[in-house]
């Protein structure tokens, strides 16, 4: 992607999604459905003017309509029912954590737009960046209980499942770019957790095929952006989970690496590296000319603050892989993929907020 515009995305330093959702949203939540509308509109004005005070040029309303980054878009669907994950959140004290994912036990139906009204606010209260809108891959939908999915009463094969879903993502995406949405992040965990050989080995003790369910993605993907309008970004953010500092997969990109930076329909990638688990630089060798990369060396996870000039270092690093003008910046992840949010304050997110800013401004000089 060239950076010959430089008021276009993707901008040097850039916003992952979710924020720490303030304790005056969460009270609101339980004094009724007037107060809380309330109180969700004057948190997201007060964060979108932060993120421009600190200089972003591309925001988002830190998520804080969402119960979780994924749970939100399942919830405006009719015929889902909850199950546990096949795959379990771990942390570094060794602990494992069962959580519940969707199933189809009837046909999926869209009830009503599910983003818009989001995007819709966003865009109202931005008054010099540009909104971006965040939605899961629908590779959520399938890989977390791949063998289970769907009740065989809601669909005889997997075929009619994702013609479903393609319909739905297509739906959803026309309605934000008929209202002006120029830059969509799709949030991406299974191909990721497709890096890790732990992973893929229980992939395959359950009967699945790492490989065809990577080239099951990528197809799905092309479905839905296929004829997308021009001038629209879109970029595909890449996560091993990320649920109060826990997570569920480990391991560099390199096992989808070519196909993953290749082969999806993408214009940007947003690449968790802010520790050992995602591996080193290397695999960035397959992304093309006319892709663009973003780094994820902030730790979104952990309230220890990152060094500008180990965030120099690491982005000359990547730059030996992927040209310096086709980089950029970011946290690894939000900071609240589920409402309760990571374990650090809101004044140490903002706080590394302001370093990747700053770090953006010194680096390339802009953000």
């Amino acid at each position: 992607m060239s950076r010959t515009d430089a008021t276009q995305p993707p901008f040097r330093a850039e916003v992952i999604g979710s924020l720490l959702r303030p304790r005056s949203l969460k009270d609101a939540a339980a004094a009724g459905p007037a107060e809380h509308a309330a109180t969700l509109e004057r948190e997201i004005a007060r964060v979108v003017a932060k993120q421009e005070a600190l200089g972003f040029r591309v925001v988002t309303d830190g998520e804080f309509g969402r119960t979780s980054w994924f749970g939100f878009f399942f919830e405006g669907l009719d015929g889902i029912r909850l199950a546990p994950s096949q795959f379990r959140f771990r942390d570094a004290e060794g602990g494992s954590y069962e959580w519940p994912t969707c199933v189809a036990e009837q046909k999926l139906t869209r009830r009503a737009p599910i983003t818009l009204a989001e995007y819709s606010r966003v865009k109202r209260l931005a008054k010099t960046a540009l909104p971006k809108a965040t939605l899961p891959t629908p590779s959520a939908f399938h890989f977390f209980r791949f063998t289970a999915a769907f009740d065989p009463q809601a669909y005889a094969d997997a075929s009619g499942y994702f013609d479903d879903l393609v319909a739905i993502y297509r739906a959803e995406l026309d309605e934000l770019v008929k209202a002006g949405c120029r830059y969509v992040q799709m949030d991406e965990v299974p191909v990721a957790m497709l890096c890790d050989p732990l992973v893929r080995e229980q992939t395959r003790a359950q009967g699945g095929d790492p490989d065809a369910l990577l080239d099951l993605y990528v197809s799905v993907i092309r479905r839905i952006l296929e004829g997308r309008p021009a001038g629209v970004t879109v970029g595909m953010h890449l996560c091993r989970g990320n649920f109060r500092g826990r997570w569920m997969a480990s391991g560099g990109y390199e096992p989808v690496a070519r196909k993953l930076f290749n082969d999806f329909p993408v214009d940007v990638y947003f690449l968790e590296y802010d520790s050992q688990r995602a591996g080193d630089f290397a695999p960035l060798r397959h992304v093309p000319a006319d892709r663009h990369v973003v780094l994820g060396l902030v730790s979104s996870k952990s309230p220890v603050m990152e060094s500008v000039d180990d965030l120099r270092r690491r982005i000359d690093e990547a730059s030996v892989h992927v040209n310096f003008d086709r980089l950029s910046l970011s946290s690894q992840c939000g900071f609240a993929s589920v409402a309760g949010g990571n374990l650090l304050s809101e004044d140490q997110q903002w706080a590394k907020m302001a370093l990747i800013s700053d770090t953006a401004r010194r680096v390339w000089g802009t953000t």
